[in-house]
């Protein structure tokens, strides 16, 4: 029997495997995803099986140790951590090209190593002049700080036994390659096995890692999905480039709550914390203008309150525009359904823009309230007060459900100046009085029109 390693078309995309080549994967449905890759033949014996790592013993018999957590002193990079950075943790951080990972862990590293502790930043994508112009222009201090250029895993693993680095950063992982598989850069088993081979060495060895990952143009981190769930925590960076604002948001996360949020300006010095976004964002909005609402977002454990505008004007097309940016669109679509139907408002000749100001995404369903009162603003050319906040979730038959921590919410808003908040009438009455803030509370989306817009 011949033991040559055969040839599989493995799709770059979700890791489906066929064994001739397809124009379109038909797991993910990704066009000209599918790249041919050798597999090496596994010869069966038991004297191949790895050793055991563990004996089964009782839950209750074993003594956790004490997490070892670093401050980097970047306070909103390390609110998406959950408050520090956690030794022999692995931190894979995500986001568009040209948006600012490698500004940002170069920043995070500097600081972290002023402390006495070592440094190490590969990058597999710039040179060391590159680097050196980047660190000149940051401003970037420590003595500590380690920095080259490689692309070679094994190569990469020698400096790290050497150098004995308490932080690791290798930019990025789509460039690191291994010696042992004969495939491509970038390719589903390579950064597969990279990423394996980096997350046991940080478990061994105690080494905080972060791993700088592309974005493909669906918004995911490129690569298998797979590699999500082999790091500790997963960093998005997220911001529009006609802003200056970077959020980055944390969508998993072993050692601290997900779904938080660190805001950034972008400088000529680089990343900068912002400490009062709700501030940033409401400083340029325009007061007593049809079409703006007030909404209070909970991000994890922090409330930024944003604005929310629409634009509702007579279309001319056969098929009206409607275009969203900032909010789902099929939520947008729902809700001016609800809209036509519940509250009897003739959108249905209308073209519809709705935009979030600053460049934040709403996903949240307490959103639901202020987006379709915005709408609402713009088709009747009534403004919305400009200190009335306004969340609660909208359901299909119009009526508005509470939502989580509304007191986080209005905590915010009263620190801001705003007077009155709309919300949920079962939310209002269980909530009482709230000091330095008038509470409507309204049971449909058609009372909360008739509230804020009296014939």
């Amino acid at each position: 029997m011949s033991r040559a390693g055969k040839s599989i078309f493995v799709c770059q995309s979700c890791g489906y495997q066929a064994a001739k080549w397809l124009g379109r994967c038909p797991e993910c449905g990704a066009w000209s995803s599918m790249a041919e890759e050798m597999v090496a033949p596994v010869a069966p014996g038991v004297g191949q099986l790895p050793p055991r790592r563990s004996q089964p013993q009782p839950l209750l018999n074993l003594k956790a140790a004490p997490e070892v957590r670093r401050v980097s002193g970047i306070g909103e990079f390390d609110r998406t951590l959950g408050g520090a950075v956690v030794q022999g943790s692995v931190v894979l951080v995500g986001g568009d090209p040209g948006i600012g990972k490698s500004t940002l862990i170069l920043q995070v590293l500097d600081r972290l190593s002023r402390g006495g502790l070592v440094g190490l930043y590969i990058s597999g994508e710039e040179s060391e002049v590159q680097l050196k112009l980047r660190a000149n222009r940051l401003g970037l201090k420590s003595a500590e700080l380690l920095v080259a250029t490689e692309t070679c895993l094994e190569n990469i693993l020698k400096m790290v036994e050497e150098v004995k680095p308490a932080f690791l950063a290798l930019d990025s992982i789509q460039t690191m390659y291994t010696a042992t598989i004969p495939a491509a850069p970038g390719s589903l088993n390579q950064v597969r096995e990279t990423a394996f081979r980096l997350v046991q060495q940080a478990k061994l060895t105690g080494v905080a890692t972060f791993l700088i990952g592309h974005v493909t143009k669906e918004g995911a981190i490129a690569g298998p999905m797979t590699l999500e769930h082999l790091v500790d925590t997963v960093l998005y960076l997220e911001g529009d480039r006609s802003h200056s604002f970077r959020l980055l948001r944390t969508v998993k996360n072993r050692f601290g709550p997900t779904q938080e949020l660190g805001v950034f300006e972008m400088q000529e010095a680089g990343l900068m914390e912002v400490d009062n976004p709700s501030g940033l964002f409401m400083a340029e909005r325009s007061l007593e203008v049809p079409g703006a609402a007030v909404v209070p977002s909970l991000e994890g454990s922090r409330p930024i309150l944003v604005e929310v505008q629409a634009l509702v004007s007579p279309s001319s097309l056969a098929l009206p525009r409607r275009q969203s940016m900032g909010v789902d669109p099929g939520r947008v679509s729902l809700l001016v359904a609800i809209l036509e139907k519940r509250v009897g408002l003739g959108l249905g000749g209308q073209d519809l823009f709705v935009n979030v100001a600053g460049g934040v995404r709403l996903t949240e369903p307490a959103a639901d309230l202020g987006i379709s009162l915005a709408v609402a603003s713009s088709f009747l050319d009534r403004p919305v007060p400009a200190d009335t906040l306004i969340f609660g979730e909208v359901g299909l038959t119009g009526e508005i459900r509470a939502v989580s921590a509304p007191e986080v919410r209005l905590k915010e808003g009263a620190k801001l100046g705003f007077r009155r908040a709309l919300l949920a009438l079962r939310q209002k009455e269980r909530l009482g009085d709230y000091p330095g803030l008038e509470l409507l509370g309204v049971e449909t989306l058609a009372a909360a029109i008739r509230s804020l817009f009296p014939k």
